[in-house]
C-alpha cells in the first residue's frame, strides 16, 4: 500500500501563487510516475500535470502550461505543484496520484491509470 498526503492548498487572490506538496509513504519502490489532477464538484477529475519519477520528464494540460510547474524530490518521496498566475477557474480540489510500473503503458491523462490517490487539498482563487 501507498499513502499520499497533500498540503499547501488555501485561498489566494487572482494572479497569486500557491505551492502544493504531496508526500508519499509506504510501498513506493514501484512508482513509475506521479501526477496532479483537480476536480470541481459535479465535474470529472481533470488532468493537470505529470512527472516521470526516474527521469523527471514532465507534461501538462494545455491550460496549465507556462503557469504550473511540477517537480519532485526523490529523496523525500515528494512531488510539488507550483501554481502561478492563478485564475478563478483554477478553483478546485487538487489531488496527487501515483502510477505504478505495472501501469506505465496506460494513458497519462486518465485517472484510471493511477493506482493510489491522496485525499485532496482545496484551492480557491478569489476575484
Amino acid at each position: 500500500q501507498v499513502q499520499l498526503v497533500e498540503s499547501g492548498g488555501g485561498l489566494v487572490q487572482v494572479g497569486g501563487s500557491l505551492r502544493l506538496s504531496c508526500a508519499a509513504s509506504g510501498r513506493t519502490f514501484s512508482t513509475y510516475s506521479m501526477a496532479w489532477f483537480r476536480q470541481v464538484s459535479g465535474k470529472e477529475r481533470e488532468f493537470v500535470a505529470h512527472i516521470n519519477w526516474s527521469g523527471g520528464s514532465t507534461s501538462y494540460a494545455d491550460s496549465m502550461k507556462g503557469r504550473f510547474t511540477i517537480s519532485r524530490d526523490s529523496a523525500k518521496n515528494t512531488v510539488y505543484l507550483q501554481m502561478n498566475s492563478l485564475k478563478p477557474e483554477d478553483t478546485a480540489v487538487y489531488y496527487c496520484a501515483i502510477r505504478s510500473t505495472s501501469r506505465r503503458s496506460w494513458a497519462t491523462q486518465f485517472p484510471m491509470s493511477y493506482d493510489y490517490w491522496g485525499q485532496g487539498t482545496q484551492v480557491t482563487v478569489s476575484s
